[in-house]
C-alpha cells in the first residue's frame, strides 16, 4: 500500500482533547479500512504566520499512514468538511521516518543554546554603537540633509 503524510491545523479555540478525538476518529476509520497509522505526532499549539479564518494560532498534527488511495480521499473529504480544521496537506511519500520529526525534536531541545549567534562579530562594532557610520574623507550624514531643509 502507498505511504502518505497528513498534516493538518485545527482551530486554536478547541482543546487538545478535541484534537485528539479527531485523530482518534481517523485512526479508528483506518483500522476498519485496513490502513495502518505508522506515525502520530501532536506538534502543539503554534502561531500561524498569517491569520486563517480569524485565527492567529492552531493545533498542528502529523500522521503517517499506509493506506489505499480511496481511504486517503475519504479522510481528505471528511477533514475538509470539519469546521475545526483550518488547513490540510496530504502528501504521498516514499517512506515514513519512524524517528521524531524535526519540529518535534527541536521542541524538546534547549532553544537558548541553539539560537544564539555563534559567528564572527561584525568589524564595525555592532548595531548598538552610536548608530552613525563615518566614511573616511567625507561626512555625509542624514541629519545634515534634514537640518538643511528646516532652515
Amino acid at each position: 500500500m502507498p505511504l502518505y503524510e497528513v498534516v493538518f491545523i485545527a482551530r486554536s479555540d478547541i482543546s487538545q482533547q478535541q484534537v485528539d478525538a479527531i485523530v482518534d476518529g481517523i485512526v479508528a476509520q483506518a483500522e476498519t479500512d485496513g490502513a495502518v497509522v505508522r506515525k502520530r505526532e501532536y506538534w502543539g499549539l503554534r502561531s500561524l504566520v498569517y491569520r486563517i479564518k480569524k485565527n492567529r494560532k492552531g493545533h498542528y498534527v502529523l500522521l503517517g499512514l499506509e493506506a489505499r488511495a480511496a481511504f486517503v480521499k475519504e479522510i481528505e473529504r471528511q477533514l475538509f468538511l470539519n469546521a475545526d480544521i483550518l488547513r490540510l496537506l496530504i502528501l504521498r511519500v516514499d517512506s515514513i521516518d519512524e524517528a521524531p520529526s524535526p519540529i518535534l525534536s527541536r521542541k524538546g531541545e534547549d532553544r537558548g543554546e541553539h539560537t544564539r549567534f555563534s559567528g564572527k562579530k561584525p568589524a564595525g562594532g555592532g548595531r548598538f554603537e552610536s548608530g552613525r557610520r563615518s566614511n573616511e574623507g567625507h561626512h555625509s550624514d542624514h541629519t545634515d540633509l534634514v537640518n538643511s531643509g528646516e532652515e
